[in-house]
């Protein structure tokens, strides 16, 4: 009987259904053929991870997330449910990474620390501050900074998870979703969407060459480090330094505009 209201419906068909009666069958369907999505976004949020942090863990974390997205999900707001089901996975995983306090103390710490420099120095400055200046400035050596990007990647990439704007019915919206998939915001919110959208592209072009390709092929080609590091031929190391920095000087820039907004 279950498996009759499946038969011969369309996706969009099973959504509406769902939608209005809830039933269990219909759920399950979609936890199977959407399964392969956790994988996914467990796959990419693992690349910046340090290997303390298991990719089964993640992808544990992942499907409470789109339990969450099946629930929730409004096939009459006409937003692609893969589209709207990889922010809540995302936003799932980074949810319980963040009650678990995986970064070590001395680590979120030093993150701080890189990112209040380059705030400093880059208001000074009126530009981009280089690797020289910046390791200069935290008394180190260029290599040693080098080394401690690639340590607090971690922590850079969940911090692009923080929450940016909070929408009707307290769906929270964060800044790499709003670069990543404005589409998958609520209509009713497209007036503050688009002033954030249009603060996060002036950050965006305001970046270093190497750091604005790293962050369009990473969050708008859905490539990952190594592919990157293919492209524009160096390491997967030197991907991930880019790929931080660019991070920590969008934060920073937006840190300033960010209360002006909300």
């Amino acid at each position: 009987m279950g498996e009759d209201i499946l038969s011969g419906k369309t996706e969009e068909e099973l959504w509406c259904l769902y939608h209005n009666r809830r039933d269990p069958v219909i759920r399950d369907f979609f936890v199977k053929q959407y399964a392969p999505l956790v994988k996914y976004v467990a796959g990419k949020v693992a690349m910046g991870m340090p290997n303390n942090v298991e990719f089964d863990d993640l992808v544990g974390f992942g499907v409470f997330g789109l339990f969450d997205a099946i629930e929730k999900f409004d096939p009459g707001k006409h937003v692609k449910f893969k589209t709207y089901a990889v922010t809540r996975i995302r936003g799932a995983i980074f949810d319980e990474l963040r009650s678990i306090d995986w970064v070590p103390r001395s680590v979120r710490q030093k993150s701080r620390e890189v990112e209040d420099t380059v705030r400093g120095l880059e208001a000074s400055l009126g530009r981009a501050a280089t690797d020289e200046e910046i390791a200069g400035s935290m008394h180190m050596e260029v290599k040693d900074f080098h080394q401690l990007m690639v340590k607090i990647s971690g922590t850079s990439i969940l911090s692009l998870n923080e929450v940016w704007y909070m929408g009707e019915d307290n769906d929270k919206i964060s800044i790499v979703e709003s670069i990543e998939s404005p589409s998958s915001l609520n209509p009713d919110t497209i007036v503050e969407k688009e002033e954030i959208k249009r603060v996060i592209i002036e950050a965006i072009h305001e970046l270093p060459e190497k750091e604005k390709k790293v962050l369009i092929l990473y969050y708008y080609e859905d490539l990952t480090l190594k592919e990157i590091g293919e492209v524009l031929a160096v390491t997967e190391s030197r991907i991930s330094q880019l790929h931080t920095k660019a991070i920590m000087r969008l934060r920073s820039r937006l840190s300033h505009v960010k209360k002006g907004i909300l």
